[in-house]
């Protein structure tokens, strides 16, 4: 479901506590309350663990950043964890500038990442793909 000034957010992959999500392109001012309004949304649903697939995320500004730690704080009051995998080297940069590396769990990978979490809140990963050949 593309925002459109381009910020891309899919669901990957889930499970009743925890979902992967994958985040595409900019999260600045731009696609700030798509970000907030889609994840409030995960997250109201049940989901008290998410894996967020940073790996496409190109740019993240400070706006960006509040998001991540928005969405963090409300993962936080609900006894579950916000975990960030393939984080770029320019985001990377900026959590660790800021201060925010020390708050926000940061992973190589997403399987890293749910390697973290209790085998009961894992869903299965890699996901199964989508068969869309013959007899499909």
């Amino acid at each position: 479901m593309p925002h459109a000034d381009g910020l891309l957010v899919n669901m990957v992959a889930d499970c009743d506590a925890c979902a992967v999500i994958r985040v595409s392109g900019a999260l600045d001012h731009s696609g700030e309350q798509y970000f907030r309004t889609t994840m409030g949304g995960h997250v109201d649903t049940g989901y008290r663990y998410v894996v967020l697939d940073c790996s496409a995320l190109v740019y993240c500004n400070s706006r960006g950043l509040n998001c991540l730690l928005g969405l963090h704080w409300l993962l936080s009051r609900r006894h579950g964890r916000l975990l960030l995998a393939g984080v770029g080297r320019r985001v990377l940069w900026m959590l660790e500038n800021t201060g925010s590396r020390e708050v926000l769990a940061v992973f190589p990978t997403v399987t890293r990442a749910l390697a973290s979490l209790p085998v009961a809140y894992r869903p299965v990963w890699p996901p199964h793909p989508v068969s869309t050949g013959p007899g499909a």
